[in-house]
């Protein structure tokens, strides 16, 4: 039972080191954004007249994601659990 804990918390911390490095990434390239108003006056055409917010894909992927990472993560712990002893010579 522990090491479906330890998989299921490294799977936790992966996916939050991957969201706040997105958001991060995300954020950062807002704040250096430079928007040059002259070219784009010059080149109406490529204004976009639509904008769209939300998810573009299913919310089911991150669950998805998350017991596959678990699993991945579980069965690494397997692994190195197993061959342990193998390296340490028992």
């Amino acid at each position: 039972m522990k090491i479906i804990f330890q998989a299921i918390v490294a799977s936790l911390v992966i996916h939050v080191i991957y969201i706040v490095g997105m958001l991060s990434s995300g954020f950062i390239k807002t704040l250096i954004y430079k928007p040059d108003i002259e070219t784009a006056w010059k080149k109406i055409d490529i204004i976009q007249s639509e904008v769209a917010f939300g998810v573009t894909f299913s919310p089911y992927i991150i669950v998805l994601s998350f017991v596959s990472g678990t699993l991945v993560c579980w069965c690494f712990l397997l692994f190195i659990q197993k061959n342990a002893g193998v390296i340490q010579g028992n």
